[in-house]
């Protein structure tokens, strides 16, 4: 498995993935550029996901801007820990992402939880590692290997604005999702987290927001 690093593996991914399905050529062209967004792996990469779900991209910020600067900089495990749910409540976190960010910390400190090892693994293998820990659901897993791993040939069937993405794309009369989307992507795979990354920026620019989780 090659993890993808750079804006030459996205080039290199959709120029693969236009002779794998030619009907990507379009929306190839519609997108405009496609960003890496590759973040730093390990627990604050796992927080700013977690952090990020279900609220807007500004709220995401200013939360974890708060956690942030709470933890002095340094977003960590013992940190979180030490905070304590009161603490994660009173930087705006929900009950649920507070849990979650505690139940993480307490994996990782008690070696359950190897967020740098995780991104070595074969995709099935550290998808089964990350959601072992609870708060951490497959769409929370798939988005930490595809921004912090790298991880090539990953589609998130459970992201609501990537079912919206390939809706608008291919005009379909129904929103594929669950297994029929997935069985869409299969024809994407090996690059299947470039073809994610382009429906995302396709959708950012037919609605002229951000669509992809770190946008």
């Amino acid at each position: 498995m090659k993890p993808i690093t750079s804006e030459f593996d996205i080039a290199a991914g959709l120029d693969a993935l236009l002779t794998l399905d030619p009907r990507l050529g379009d929306i190839v062209a519609r997108a405009g550029p496609v960003p890496l967004r590759l973040q730093p792996a390990g627990f604050a990469g796992l927080a700013e996901i977690i952090v990020s779900q279900m609220v807007s991209k500004a709220s995401a910020s200013a939360i974890f801007g708060r956690l942030a600067a709470k933890l002095s900089g340094e977003v960590c495990g013992a940190g979180v820990i030490a905070l304590g749910a009161d603490g994660l409540f009173g930087v705006g976190l929900s009950r649920a992402k507070a849990s979650a960010l505690l139940a993480i910390a307490e994996a990782e400190i008690a070696g359950r939880l190897d967020l740098q090892g995780a991104c070595c693994m074969e995709t099935a293998e550290a998808l089964a590692h990350l959601t072992a820990v609870k708060g951490v659901g497959p769409w929370t897993a798939e988005v930490y290997l595809m921004f912090c791993a790298g991880h090539p040939d990953i589609f998130p069937v459970g992201d609501i604005a990537l079912v919206h993405a390939v809706h608008h794309a291919f005009g379909r009369d129904e929103k594929l999702k669950g297994r029929d989307l997935a069985a869409l992507a299969e024809c994407w795979s090996p690059w299947r987290s470039v073809a994610a990354r382009l429906f995302w920026a396709f959708y950012s620019q037919a609605l002229r927001r951000a669509a992809d989780p770190l946008g």
